[in-house]
């Protein structure tokens, strides 16, 4: 059976600098019959279990560490035994939600994910967060953006530990620069296509999105 993209909403806070968001997030599965990867593992272990069904599960894969992304994902470890990933430079927000417990193994730029025979390219895209990556999967001719790009533009950068110079230049460089065909899972909403967002980059400059 063939690699394919399986998608699961799962709800509920986000925190930061002291407030408290009601939020959606998208988790991505990525995978086939018999194994699959985790992406994001967002406030809901048994939702994503289930998805996860009789499949070996071979990682959870962080975007980054703000805690909508990374909530499910200790408890999500313990009950299958998968590693959590996360880039080092996000170690600092993954410690305000999971201060006892460590991830499991680095992330880095470059590095390449295997599941199901296919490969998952990691890409540091800091700006939202210091350690947030996308991950490419050209056979699938995907990107899972995370909170980097979404329809319509850049992640917020209002927060602690985000900059938006620093987003608008990963996205200009590693993001845009990947076939316009190429479709963005995004870590909340809708989906979109590199060539969808490209024109309108000026624009977010432009306005300091």
């Amino acid at each position: 059976m063939a690699a394919r993209i399986e998608h699961l909403v799962t709800s509920g806070t986000f925190s930061l600098d002291g407030g408290t968001w009601d939020v959606d997030n998208n988790v991505w599965l990525v995978g086939d019959d018999h194994e699959v990867l985790v992406i994001d593992a967002a406030h809901d272990a048994d939702a994503i279990l289930a998805a996860v069904g009789e499949r070996r599960l071979t990682a959870i894969v962080c975007t980054h560490a703000h805690n909508d992304h990374i909530d499910a994902a200790p408890e999500l470890a313990a009950r299958t035994g998968a590693p959590v990933l996360l880039h080092p430079d996000d170690l600092p927000l993954w410690k305000q939600t999971h201060p006892d417990r460590s991830p499991d193994a680095e992330l880095a730029d470059g590095q390449v994910l295997a599941v199901a025979g296919i490969e998952l390219t990691v890409l540091h895209t800091p700006g939202h967060a210091p350690g947030a990556v996308c991950l490419h999967v050209p056979a699938l001719g995907a990107l899972f953006s995370g909170d980097t790009l979404f329809a319509g533009g850049p992640g917020a950068t209002g927060r602690s530990y985000s900059h938006f110079p620093t987003i608008v230049e990963s996205i200009r460089e590693r993001l845009l620069t990947l076939p316009g065909d190429t479709v963005v899972h995004t870590g909340h909403g809708e989906t979109t296509t590199v060539g969808a967002e490209a024109p309108h980059l000026q624009e977010w400059i432009d306005r300091g999105f």
